[in-house]
């Protein structure tokens, strides 16, 4: 069976964000701590799950987070974020949505005052 990745622009993850009365959202940026260290949205809440350190989350994720709850994944440019996005779905996360152009997307299109790297 495959799993259809949704995904939602940068401007209408900044809206959803904006939107309080939408209720809570699950937030993930799979980006190494380096390019953190770039920039990074964790004032507005996205948790650190680099896709490199796999084997230490991978269990724990499971368990962290909530499997129904509206899930949005970000990257550098959308396709790490797309392929977590998919392992999310195939361990049972239902609303899993791919931002899709990734932070440098999100500098362009939501933030310009955000460093692009």
């Amino acid at each position: 069976m495959s799993a259809s990745i949704r995904s939602i622009t940068p401007q209408q993850m900044a809206e959803r964000l904006r939107d309080l009365s939408a209720g809570p959202l699950q937030l993930i940026d799979v980006r190494e701590p380096a390019e953190l260290e770039i920039v990074n949205l964790n004032a507005v809440g996205f948790r650190n799950y680099p896709l490199s350190q796999y084997e230490e989350w991978s269990e724990r994720i499971l368990v962290e987070l909530d499997s129904e709850q509206p899930t949005f994944v970000l990257c550098h440019h959308g396709v790490r974020s797309a392929q977590m996005s998919y392992w999310l779905q195939v361990n049972g996360f239902t609303q899993v949505h791919n931002i899709s152009g990734g932070i440098h997307a999100w500098a362009c299109e939501v933030d310009p005052s955000l460093p692009i790297y």
